[in-house]
């Protein structure tokens, strides 16, 4: 079979969560039977979390068939020299009903010795969010391990970490090593590696039905945790109908586009991801029309070489350096 340039999209992967709600399937239209989906993975490259193609040609191919097909064609030379056939990025929805846990996840060399895995530096974007809704990133400043693990200890670890306030729009840098939590209320993008590694360290004392609280991971956690005060809050310029960087790091470049015409991009040899946060929009490659909505993801191959994205929307544009 030759390989056909396209946009792809992928089956969601619906995950329940003690904290999920209902948005994903009320603001993003995902087709969903359940009140407590917390994520939509859209492309996942994690083992056992295999994306599916959705539509077009290769429509029931798995993201590794595809990949061990066609890698030159959907990743590129310079990504395949780097990763081989491990697709180095993990896209998801997340709707927050509730608090999520504080958690933190390794670095790249700690989640190699330990998990063989990437590590997970994440990037929030906040796609909706309710009246006084938060997150929580990162400790306030001058906090010590000794600080940390009195205050573990006593179940005040709220109280020595940073609360910051979101609105639609907003996008946080979460590093590895850096505590947080998604507070309830909010809806968010969120781009990381390749990773489903997290340390959980503090739960709010919650219990399921049962009565059984969740595992805490607060050894692993120890090692990985980062005290020093980061860069979280990104800002970022909305020019129209061109890409406004909003970050540029070792992992993944994130984009946006506020659209409201048309964008044209003459593509180097890498995969992009276009994520499409609110509006309606059409993708032409080779005079081939596709059209998108807000909610989809959509993974352009490496061997696309033009595109041009048409309409009125908000999408956020994603590639490895």
């Amino acid at each position: 079979m030759s390989f056909e340039k396209y946009p792809l999209l992928f089956e969601p992967i619906l995950k329940e969560r003690i904290w999920g709600g209902t948005k994903l399937k009320t603001v993003l239209k995902k087709e969903i039977h359940s009140d407590k989906i917390g994520e939509s993975w859209e492309i996942s490259g994690v083992p056992g979390d295999i994306s599916i193609v959705a539509n077009g040609s290769f429509k029931g191919w798995s993201l590794e068939k595809l990949i061990n097909q066609y890698p030159l064609e959907i990743l590129g030379q310079n990504i395949y020299k780097r990763f081989n056939k491990q697709f180095p990025l993990l896209f998801k929805f997340l709707d927050a009903k509730e608090d999520l846990s504080i958690q933190l996840h390794p670095n790249d060399k700690l989640a190699k010795e330990r998990h063989n895995s990437f590590g997970k530096t994440e990037l929030w974007y906040i796609m909706q969010a309710d009246e006084d809704a938060r997150v929580v990133v990162d400790f306030k400043e001058g906090v010590t391990q000794e600080d940390y693990l009195s205050h573990l200890k006593s179940k005040t670890l709220p109280s020595i970490l940073k609360e910051i306030p979101v609105k639609k729009g907003d996008v946080l840098f979460i590093e590895t090593g850096t505590v947080h939590a998604i507070g309830k209320g909010v809806l968010l993008a969120e781009i990381q590696q390749t990773s489903d590694i997290t340390y959980r360290v503090y739960d709010w004392d919650r219990v399921d039905l049962n009565g059984q609280s969740r595992e805490l991971h607060v050894d692993y956690a120890l090692e990985a945790i980062n005290y020093n005060e980061k860069l979280v809050e990104l800002p970022y310029a909305k020019n129209k109908n061109t890409n406004n960087e909003i970050l540029k790091c070792p992992f993944f470049d994130v984009n946006i586009i506020p659209l409201e015409g048309a964008y044209s991009l003459q593509k180097d040899d890498r995969f992009y991801l276009y994520v499409c946060t609110e509006g309606d929009c059409i993708f032409k490659i080779n005079d081939e029309i596709s059209h998108f909505k807000a909610g989809d993801t959509i993974l352009i191959p490496a061997a696309v070489d033009k595109l041009t994205i048409e309409g009125k929307a908000t999408l956020l544009e994603i590639f490895v350096s």
